[in-house]
């Protein structure tokens, strides 16, 4: 029963903003701070793993197991990037039925020809219609509960029209959420949500093609709810990169001006209370 908590969420219609994770750092704050919901999201998840861009180089077992690894370390609700299935038919099967046996609560799946690239960057090229649609067929049949969404990168190379045809084959072929990456304005965000009635995800990437709108904004626009990909990433490597300088022009390793988090506090996030525990019962 992984997924009762998203449709309830999605049930109520009530918008909501989920934050991605990069790492299992990120993960224990965002957790530490109050969201239930978390977005493993590809790009940063490669990045931050394997030093490597996001453009299909990161294999479905290296993926699962860092999803595997954030649903564990959480316990949160977990909206998993699958970028493409990983490949043809089968592997969506496969993809499918891993990540639900790992706990993952939603797949998202992109229409991309493989390699795939990260949705706001140049490059991408899309793969017919009704390939994509067989996608969304094999994975619903394969899934128990998990939720699908279909994403589309059609916007850069087929404009809105096409954006929008192809999320109404996603639709018709079953698709739980729908999710057009790469939206360029609020018109054409309203655009998108006044035409379905199924739950439509945006993506707020800091630095993407699509402008970055507050919530309140996109909640009265017609969004179910928006990921946030690449926030704690940005903010954790301006805030690395402000403190290394302070280390290197200033021999400071704890700057006045640069705030850092509380180390106990951290220890506990990680773990360290319940290994202290069990020293406490069990060592001699």
């Amino acid at each position: 029963m992984t997924d009762f908590p998203l449709r309830e969420k999605l049930a109520s219609r009530e918008f909501f903003v989920v934050p991605g994770v990069q790492d299992m750092i990120a993960a224990v704050v965002a957790k530490k701070t109050g969201f239930d919901i978390l977005y493993g999201t590809g790009y940063w998840l490669t990045a931050s793993a394997y030093g490597l861009p996001d453009t299909g180089l990161v294999s479905y077992n290296q993926m699962l197991d860092r999803m595997d690894t954030v649903k564990r370390t959480t316990g949160a609700t977990l909206i998993a990037d699958a970028d493409t299935g990983f490949g043809g038919l089968l592997n969506v099967d496969h993809t499918v039925r891993g990540y639900e046996r790992a706990g993952i609560a939603a797949i998202q799946i992109e229409d991309q020809e493989f390699p795939k690239k990260c949705g706001h960057t140049p490059g991408k090229r899309v793969v017919a219609v009704e390939d994509m649609a067989e996608k969304i067929r094999v994975a619903i049949d394969a899934r128990d509960e998990m939720l699908i969404i279909a994403r589309t990168d059609a916007r850069q190379g087929e404009g809105m029209d096409g954006t929008l045809r192809r999320l109404e084959a996603y639709a018709k072929a079953g698709a739980d959420v729908l999710f057009p990456e790469a939206l360029e304005s609020e018109e054409e965000m309203r655009k998108v949500c006044e035409s379905f009635d199924l739950p439509i995800v945006v993506n707020m990437s800091n630095g993407g093609a699509t402008p970055m709108i507050k919530g309140d904004v996109l909640a009265d626009i017609g969004f179910a709810f928006a990921i946030y990909p690449s926030l704690t990433s940005l903010a954790a490597a301006h805030a690395m990169e402000q403190a290394l300088i302070r280390l290197r022009d200033n021999l400071d390793g704890e700057p006045a001006d640069v705030p850092i988090f509380n180390f106990k506090e951290f220890c506990t996030l990680i773990g360290f209370q319940e290994v202290w525990d069990f020293d406490k019962k069990w060592a001699r």
